[in-house]
């Protein structure tokens, strides 16, 4: 089948921010263009999925048998601590507020950049020097602490893990200077025409993330900075043989790791409503509702960490607050996903690879918030305290919904980012392994939790031993899942057929712009008289046929 008219073919914008201004390395490395900074953040981001996907691989293997399998405790210990460290700190935080958020948000605003271009480059080299230091920690000797790094064993252990704090704490300062300037941004560079009720509400949920980067972020890097020199020096701050106390650094840490929670989750909620609309032809379902549920997740998100302090003698009323608190969290939650569904609701829907991702994040999303508000429950936390309950939902709210959000996005935005498509079938063979092979991994480590299984341990009774391998099982589907991804966008990359300008008719604001788009983002100013979600008029709810793909691009 040939395209009817020439003019259905899609054509590959020839002057774009991937060739102009300059192609070389060196453009690369000194660029301050917002799309170039945030594709290098991606790149490293998912350069470090792979390597924490690795370490969760060589931890399944290990407990594939009761006793000792491929190696020994101490190095289980620091290899699941620096699965959670690359994970947590290198690649769910940054991956979508810093790749995507860096990408998109201008171009969603119609502005040419973010406000502060040398601090947006200097946040990218920020974020690899504290890559660097934490991963010459891991080289060295690693720790064996845990992400958590709970003292008072942090300020004891033998092992590296001064560099690889101090590496947290560089990597602290990457993200405020992005959250700093998206704020910025949104609130000076938007485009004539988006009022604050036309802000998409990718932005909105940035925005949020954004505010929690700000002023969450330094207590962390303080607490950590205090832990390593505690560590370094012998000084009496956290261990209590020395005068410190232990639950003081329980208060500092999670007052800023859970609303760092929310770092990861609310830009994942972020590119699932930009997905919904686009995928369903529809409207977004209440607009300011799912926006300001945003802003009520950060808000709320900042009184809840005493929810991660029931065991530690803190008294009867102070946890039944946080754990009354902690599901406030829950009620913004469930806003966003009733909109999303109602959303959905005699839509017109197109059953593609970002859609699947979402409806694979909404299941991670439920599941794993009910699980959510069970262990802010007291008399139930107690019960799974430590076990693998809550590794399973930990995995289930942070990880699964974050990498499906992740995933959908990489899809979504796939034609943007390099103006080519990607192969759909294969899209949805590797969205149906890794959603499979997550539930294959996890849904086993909440039996093992509800059976009194503790997380962290290196061996374990051999009652065990089935849903452990049914673990290791579910995880080597979701790897060849996420193996089956890689090759494909790496082979699209070069040979995809040429996407066009909107592949998917989105009425998204940044779809307004060629792709690649231009290194100015547009010819001129754009001004909006709609709104981004707006799928009134015919030709969007219910478009034509893609255009035949022609079989190579140049």
């Amino acid at each position: 089948m040939s395209p009817s008219h020439a003019s259905d073919v899609p054509v590959y914008n020839p002057r774009n921010y991937l060739n102009s201004p300059a192609t070389g390395l060196k453009s690369w490395l000194l660029t301050q263009d917002h799309k170039r900074i945030g594709v290098m953040f991606l790149v490293a981001a998912s350069v470090f999925f792979a390597v924490g996907g690795l370490f969760a691989m060589l931890i399944r293997i290990e407990l594939l048998t009761p006793g000792p399998t491929i190696m020994d405790a101490m190095t289980y210990n620091r290899l699941f601590t620096l699965h959670g460290v690359v994970m947590i700190f290198l690649f769910m935080i940054p991956a979508i507020p810093s790749g995507f958020g860096n990408f998109l948000v201008p171009l969603m605003l119609g502005a040419k950049d973010v406000a502060f271009p040398k601090l947006n480059l200097l946040s990218f080299y920020l974020y690899m020097l504290g890559a660097v230091v934490a991963l010459y920690g891991m080289i060295h000797g690693g720790a064996d602490t845990g992400w958590t790094f709970y003292t008072p064993y942090s300020t004891t252990t033998v092992t590296k893990v001064v560099p690889i704090l101090l590496g947290a704490f560089i990597l602290g300062f990457s993200s405020i200077l992005t959250g700093l300037n998206f704020i910025v941004t949104t609130h000076t560079m938007r485009a004539p025409g988006i009022g604050w009720n036309r802000v998409p509400l990718f932005v909105w949920s940035i925005y949020a993330t954004s505010i929690i980067q700000i002023l969450a972020t330094p207590v962390l890097g303080m607490t950590l900075l205090l832990v390593a020199v505690e560590n370094a020096f012998g000084w009496g701050i956290f261990d209590p043989a020395r005068g410190g106390d232990p639950v003081l650094f329980q208060h500092f840490f999670w007052f800023y790791s859970h609303p760092a929670v929310y770092i990861m989750v609310l830009p994942a909620m972020a590119v699932i409503s930009e997905v919904v609309c686009a995928f369903s032809r529809k409207n977004i379902f209440g607009y300011k509702a799912v926006a300001y549920s945003s802003l009520g997740i950060a808000f709320v998100g900042f009184f809840t960490w005493g929810h991660h302090l029931f065991v530690s003698g803190q008294s009867a009323f102070d946890a039944g607050v946080f754990g009354v608190l902690s599901m406030f969290v829950g009620i913004f939650t469930a806003i966003k996903v009733f909109n999303w569904t109602a959303t959905l609701y005699q839509g017109s829907i197109a059953f593609k690879t970002p859609f699947a991702y979402f409806v694979g994040f909404l299941f991670f999303l439920v599941f794993g918030g009910m699980t959510g508000v069970a262990v802010a429950t007291v008399s139930l936390d107690v019960h799974w305290h430590d076990t693998y309950f809550v590794v399973a939902h930990f995995h289930f709210i942070m990880v699964g919904a974050t990498v499906m959000a992740f995933l959908a996005a990489l899809h979504y935005w796939f034609p943007k980012i390099t103006g080519r498509m990607y192969p759909e079938g294969w899209g949805l063979v590797g969205a149906v392994m890794v959603i499979l092979g997550f539930n294959f991994t996890f849904i086993p480590q909440f039996l093992l939790g509800n059976e009194g299984m503790p997380r962290r341990y290196f061996s374990y009774p051999e009652r065990f031993w089935a849903l452990n391998v049914a673990s290791t099982a579910g995880a080597s589907v979701l790897a060849m899942g996420l193996v089956i991804v890689l090759v494909y966008l790496l082979i699209s990359l070069k040979w995809g057929p040429i996407a066009g300008p909107n592949p998917w008719h989105s009425r998204g604001y940044e779809w307004d712009t060629a792709s690649p788009p231009l290194p100015e983002n547009f010819e001129e100013t754009p001004v909006y008289t709609r709104g981004p979600h707006e799928y009134d008029e015919d030709s969007y709810a219910n478009p034509p046929p893609v255009a035949p793909e022609p079989k190579h691009a140049s």
